[in-house]
């Protein structure tokens, strides 16, 4: 008798439930993030929920000039790590794979060929610190590592990595992707972007314990210019450096400030149309913060069709300007289309409850 009152409440909840979101996706999207998103089916209808989640952390506050990381605050930086020892950064794109530098893989003795080598590596997300990472963190195991083919070596093109997590994450307030941006976006010069990591402070320091993830504001330097700093004070028996077509530069021609060891592989992001997208991948410089020679990454834009083959499912992020020349202190709510998203999870959660009742 209990089976026709729940039965006519699951067609109150798929109608007016349905309508609620859809209300929802037209007034403000300020909600909150707990669970892991499904994809959509439709790209032409809506946008899949990972692409309306992505680059969104929940951290609002963010503290300008500042060097340790607030809790949250890049919730798609991650420390991949071999025999329980942090060796290169990485950003979270999907809830199964990773963006990195190629050349963190490229010693035969860290690339990972067999699934006994790989079981040596592990991925750790949501973390603040190294050290006693907290309750928001989790390690993921590396299921394989794919390496950009025509990546030849230091400061080489082509510097990118992905590495497939062996089982899909959960998404929640501190493990966020970031969005990738789509081929026609550009960084303009000037644009202020911030760069990530657990690396070393400095060429001769180790960041101290419990090795706080850092932050630091970067500006865009146009690859002319940046060809002319390295050009400077070059000693006569090294080769010239260049910055290739796939590569940008960011970072302060006094010095002082920059990505240092440890910190190869890990994002470059920019606040776009208030979402954040990874601009670059670290890849190399000489030195740390020297004069002259600001940080090297890899053009995200540059390596679409490569990470597309390897993810057909990736969603690139649009968007009709490159990047803000101010550095942001408050973020604006979330994307409204992500309101039918939650809205969706939270029905099917309530529907499960009840069909376990019938």
């Amino acid at each position: 008798m209990r089976r026709l009152p729940a039965m006519a409440l699951l067609l109150l909840l798929l109608r007016f439930g349905t309508q609620g979101a859809k209300a929802s996706s037209e007034r403000s999207g300020n909600v909150g993030l707990g669970q892991r998103i499904s994809h959509g089916t439709n790209p032409q209808r809506a946008l899949p929920c990972v692409t309306l989640v992505c680059g969104h952390p929940r951290m609002l506050n963010r503290m300008v000039g500042g060097q340790d990381a607030l809790e949250g605050e890049w919730p798609w930086q991650v420390s991949i790590q071999r025999n329980g020892s942090h060796f290169c950064g990485g950003s979270l794109i999907t809830e199964r794979w990773v963006l990195t530098a190629a050349h963190c893989f490229s010693n035969s003795l860290l690339f990972p060929t067999s699934t006994s080598e790989t079981s040596l590596y592990r991925v750790l997300l949501g973390a603040r610190q190294l050290v006693k990472p907290g309750p928001h963190a989790m390690y993921a195991r590396v299921k394989r590592v794919e390496s950009n083919p025509l990546y030849q070596g230091m400061a080489s093109s082509a510097d990118v990595a992905l590495v497939e997590l062996d089982t899909p994450v959960t998404f929640t307030n501190y493990i966020l992707p970031v969005c990738l941006p789509d081929p026609s976006v550009t960084f303009e010069t000037g644009t202020k972007c911030w760069v990530t990591g657990w690396g070393s402070p400095s060429e001769q320091d180790r960041l101290p314990n419990p090795r706080i993830l850092q932050k630091l504001a970067v500006p865009i330097i146009d690859t002319p210019k940046c060809n002319l700093l390295y050009s400077k004070d070059t000693d006569s028996d090294l080769q010239l450096k260049t910055i290739k077509d796939d590569m940008l530069c960011a970072g302060f021609a006094e010095g002082k400030k920059d990505a240092c060891k440890g910190d190869s592989g890990g994002p470059l992001v920019c606040l776009v149309n208030q979402s954040w997208l990874q601009a670059g991948v670290i890849s190399w410089g000489e030195g740390c913060a020297r004069r002259n020679r600001p940080g090297v990454y890899i053009r995200v834009t540059s390596h679409h069709n490569w990470i597309h083959r390897i993810i057909p499912e990736l969603q690139f992020q649009q968007a009709r300007s490159g990047g803000q020349k101010r550095e942001p202190r408050v973020q604006q709510p979330l994307d409204k289309n992500f309101a039918p998203c939650l809205a969706a999870h939270t029905i099917l959660l309530v529907l499960t409850t009840l069909l376990t009742c019938l």
